[in-house]
């Protein structure tokens, strides 16, 4: 008992170890009231060394009474009082246009309270990190805006739609960054207040700790596969059992027919037994 409990224990500790940040929870623990991390990664993304992060929230539920709710992954705000969403999508299918447009729009609903103007409404940015380049322009980073089609000039409405591609990590700022959201080992990290974290998660006893739900969703994972193994198995087992129980009838069937008289070609036909099969059964039955 005591050894299956050390090797799970053992397999959990890889499992942690083995955690980048484009997994989308361990980002989360990674900036999770972190604001030296979601400054730095504010900062790099936007080029703007002068954000200030004044809080950061992970998992933050947004309830619409009128419509579809939404789970933002990351929501920090910053010293001027703008907010920013960061999503880290890994499916392509997770990261359409349209989904930034409803994040920023619902973020537009939940921001501006009763009674205030719009020109009180806050400027935001809703950042999806891409494991593919999902606008296929071969661009680090589209900045979206709106724009007055006929002049080519911004439509300065505060809101901003940044999508950011983690396949190009080069040697610039960006590029860096992105090579840290892949790195699993926090002595080859860029960025120092990744670093930290990222020792404090997966090797201290709190920090494995704090990763309760990735434990649990390791061992939902590992049920899964198991009982999928267990059921192939019974699969195969079942399959053994029919094709045993196929072969004695045809061997019955091939006995009878053989005893009334019917000819080896003939009785290899019905009985689906192989000739050797059938030549074996008449010579016993003749002996």
């Amino acid at each position: 008992m005591q050894t299956n409990e050390s090797s799970q224990d053992t397999e959990i500790k890889q499992v942690i170890r083995s955690l980048c940040m484009m997994n989308n929870r361990f980002m989360n623990f990674m900036l999770d009231d972190n604001k030296k991390a979601a400054q730095v990664f504010l900062r790099v993304i936007l080029g703007d060394d002068k954000i200030k992060v004044r809080n950061v929230r992970i998992q933050s539920f947004i309830q619409n009474i009128y419509g579809h709710s939404s789970q933002l992954d990351i929501l920090a705000q910053d010293s001027e009082g703008r907010y920013f969403n960061v999503e880290v999508q890994r499916s392509d299918e997770g990261a359409p246009a349209r989904r930034a447009r409803f994040y920023s729009s619902i973020l537009d609903t939940h921001l501006l309270q009763p009674s205030k103007l719009y020109e009180e409404l806050p400027d935001t940015y809703v950042i999806f990190i891409t494991e593919n380049d999902v606008l296929r322009d071969n661009l680090p980073l589209y900045d979206i805006r709106r724009t007055i089609k006929q002049s080519a000039r911004d439509f300065e409405d505060g809101s901003h739609i940044i999508y950011v591609n983690s396949q190009r990590r080069d040697g610039t700022a960006l590029g860096k960054l992105m090579q840290d959201l892949y790195c699993t080992d926090p002595k080859n990290l860029h960025y120092h207040e990744f670093a930290e974290r990222m020792e404090f998660l997966k090797y201290s006893k709190e920090g494995e700790e704090k990763m309760t739900d990735v434990i649990e969703e390791y061992a939902a994972r590992k049920a899964e596969k198991l009982a999928k193994e267990a059921a192939e198995t019974a699969a195969k087992e079942a399959a053994k059992e029919a094709a045993k129980e196929a072969q004695a009838r045809n061997i019955e069937l091939a006995k009878d027919l053989l005893s009334e008289g019917e000819t080896i070609e003939r009785t290899v036909r019905l009985s689906k037994l192989s000739e050797a099969e059938v030549r074996e059964l008449a010579s016993k039955l003749t002996a």
